[in-house]
């Protein structure tokens, strides 16, 4: 019977302790084999939470599959900032072009409920609203009522 182990790791700094080794420890594998085959998948995500999933066989053969950071993850590291806002409505921590929050629902648009480019930037746009990040200089529901109104429908193509 395969064994599936799921994590959530430092992009390209994945260690051999928790939460990587105890999981895969008792299934008789080599846990540093799986380590350095994550963090070579890993490194373009440096700084973020990747998740992984590692698949175990009988036969202790193992495979990898790296999953896409979380949205609030990209959009820190599109805006260069350590953190959201404390006071989302209040604070504005950074700024996100819309280019970047493009990129990003084309990254995610498979894992969102998004069935085109538009809603998914939208979605992501969304996420900055909680975070306290503008977004192409404005308030991220001014963002959102011009992605709405056809403003940005020349760059949201497919």
């Amino acid at each position: 019977m395969a064994e599936v182990v799921e994590v959530l790791v430092p992009g390209g700094k994945a260690t051999a302790g928790p939460p990587i080794g105890p999981a895969l420890g008792p299934l008789g594998i080599n846990v540093k084999a799986v380590v350095d085959q994550i963090n070579q998948q890993t490194a373009s995500f440096n700084g973020m939470q990747v998740p992984v999933r590692i698949d175990v066989d009988d036969k202790k053969n193992f495979t990898v599959t790296v999953g896409i950071p979380p949205t609030t993850a990209l959009i820190m590291k599109e805006a260069g900032i350590e953190k959201g806002s404390p006071e989302p409505n209040q604070v504005v921590v950074g700024n996100l072009p819309l280019e970047a929050a493009i990129r990003i629902a084309r990254m995610k648009q498979q894992d969102m409920l998004s069935y085109d480019l538009k809603h998914a930037v939208k979605e992501v746009v969304g996420t900055c609203v909680s975070m306290g990040i503008t977004v192409d200089g404005k308030r991220p529901k001014e963002a959102l009522s011009a992605i709405s109104s056809g403003s940005y429908d020349n760059v949201l193509t497919e």
